[in-house]
């Protein structure tokens, strides 16, 4: 009775942790997006935000992010346009030789939404649905796919110049701005999209990460060369195979005692379903440095500080874009014309109601510099 409720105590110590984690991360990311969604909402209103742009944002342009890597490795410098957004990937690429997948199952928001999903499974459907080994190999590719496609076209398609031309394109520079509108002016076939891979991911737990998510693709890669991994030790394992049953990358974790597998997030869900001491652990090498729950969230966390505060310190975290060039881009890409040409009626008023904002506030900004002046 003892042994299993220390085994209890160590999976709710352990699911805790990474559910607050998750949740945390979760609610930066909420709001990193509603502080852009008001400043996004004060630029369609004609008005200057009296706040700065979260730079945070540009954690959703994963191809921005590919393009400056690009830049980067040919120039020896970070481009000023979304600075933030390769700091970001380049940090997540780093927490990925540590411990490797850690990113999707301790941070990523969509991580979370699968993991309430595939608790969900479990209270829907009596008998676990698992694909194939043939239909879940071809499925995964797919990930991949897109990942190389995009990997192909910028760093072996793409000239320099091109590159360089992306960058400063009207495209990528307000390309956080097009990414807020994919959600706030959702088309009827993106929620279409949305639903049917909602309702794949309730039935097949886990169905974006494993088989679509292009980002995952890459950190899987990188995570090859991970110092930290799962290890089992073979004097200790009776062999129950609940670590199998209960891992949600499918890994078979019996045939090996390091796993090395694309698919391991460092959840460590089998370290916390093993009912023997010793039998698996997460470890970091050279030195077998055994990680539990809190020095992993500990690593993130740092990695993510440490980032962070570099960036800022050396002015590669927010972008050189002013607001009056955003202000202008709202202006432009809300003209009053609807889709057939013609004239619309209530992007015209939105644009007259703008006009007269910026107006009144160069009116307020003559009015202060010339009371200062007397």
């Amino acid at each position: 009775m003892k042994k299993w409720f220390q085994v209890y105590k160590a999976q709710t110590s352990l699911f805790s942790i990474r559910r607050l984690m998750q949740i945390f991360s979760c609610l930066i990311v909420l709001f990193i997006g509603l502080k852009f969604y008001l400043f996004v909402t004060q630029l369609e209103a004609g008005i200057i935000p009296s706040f700065e742009r979260p730079p945070g944002v540009e954690a959703f342009l994963p191809i921005s992010a590919l393009v400056s890597l690009k830049h980067l490795l040919y120039t020896g410098e970070i481009n000023t346009i979304h600075p933030s957004a390769l700091v970001i990937f380049l940090i997540i690429c780093m927490t990925a030789l540590i411990v490797k997948k850690g990113f999707c199952s301790w941070i990523c928001p969509i991580g979370l939404l699968s993991d309430l999903l595939a608790k969900l499974n479990r209270l829907v459907f009596k008998i676990k649905i698992v694909l194939p080994f043939s239909a879940d190999l071809l499925l995964r590719t797919i990930k991949y796919g897109l990942a190389g496609f995009f990997v192909w076209t910028i760093f072996f398609k793409m000239p320099i110049q091109s590159i360089e031309q992306f960058i400063q394109s009207p495209y990528n520079r307000f390309a956080d701005i097009k990414m807020l509108h994919f959600f706030t002016y959702i088309s009827d076939t993106a929620l279409i999209v949305i639903f049917v891979l909602f309702i794949l991911s309730l039935v097949i737990p886990y169905f974006w990460c494993r088989y679509l998510c292009p980002y995952g693709a890459v950190l899987g890669v990188v995570s090859f060369l991970s110092i930290g991994k799962i290890k089992r030790n073979p004097s200790h394992c009776t062999n129950c195979g609940k670590c199998e049953t209960k891992c949600p990358g499918l890994i078979k974790i019996r045939q090996k005692e390091h796993i090395h597998s694309s698919e391991c997030t460092a959840c460590m869900t089998c370290v916390q379903t093993c009912p023997e001491k010793k039998a698996i652990d997460f470890s970091i090498y050279p030195g077998n440095i055994q990680l539990g729950q809190t020095a992993t969230a500990l690593i993130l966390v740092l990695m993510f500080f440490m980032g962070i505060f570099m960036a800022k310190v050396s002015g590669k975290w927010q972008n050189q874009i002013t607001k009056p060039a955003y202000l202008r881009y709202v202006i432009q890409s809300t003209m009053p014309m609807d889709s057939t040409g013609q004239i619309d009626p209530e992007k015209m008023e939105k644009m007259m109601r703008a006009m007269k904002n910026i107006q009144a506030q160069r009116t307020q900004m003559n009015q202060s510099v010339k009371e200062k002046g007397d």
